[in-house]
């Protein structure tokens, strides 16, 4: 009878130091796995966890290759440029696709309008304002500030992201 419960006693000191250390390589694990990627600690707390907002927007990409030294182009200013206008890929050399249009073209001239005034697309209204006369800029639109959905008879796809140099030529 003895020997059974010294038996038993021994069964479940080993049983209780098993899971202990389990407890203990788990512990260390989820520590691991907190500290090799912060962002996947779990909360515990009672409340629920909060969205984070993230902006959704599309944005247009403005690179400056001259910057130029004239009057600055404001909302409510006429503004004349010339551009070239391409289908925008990525992967493509110089990221331009199919060239749709330009003002450089023979026998065109170059484009003029009103700043702010929804006469041309939206990613020509951000991207035009503030550039200063003698200016050049690659502009990369998203589509959602270009054409969108319906594309454009001119030979832009519905859903185009688009590529335009732009150079500012007269602000009046």
């Amino acid at each position: 009878m003895i020997r059974h419960a010294v038996v038993k006693t021994a069964f479940i000191s080993l049983l209780l130091a098993a899971t202990a250390a389990g407890a203990q390589d788990s512990t260390q694990t989820q520590a691991q796995t907190t500290a090799a990627n912060p962002g996947s600690a779990q909360q515990t707390t009672d409340q629920p966890a909060q969205p984070t907002a993230q902006s959704t927007a599309p944005q247009i990409q403005i690179i400056d290759t001259v910057v130029g030294k004239g009057k600055e182009a404001t909302v409510g200013s006429n503004v004349t440029v010339n551009y070239t206008g391409w289908l925008y890929k990525p992967m493509a050399a110089k990221q331009r696709g199919r060239k749709f249009d330009s003002s450089l073209n023979p026998g065109r001239t170059p484009l003029d309008f009103r700043l702010g005034a929804g006469q041309v697309i939206k990613g020509w209204e951000q991207g035009v304002a503030g550039m200063k006369i003698g200016g050049k800029r690659t502009l990369i639109i998203p589509s959602e500030l270009a054409y969108g959905k319906r594309g454009s008879p001119g030979g832009i796809p519905p859903d185009a992201d688009l590529i335009f140099d732009v150079e500012l030529l007269e602000v009046k």
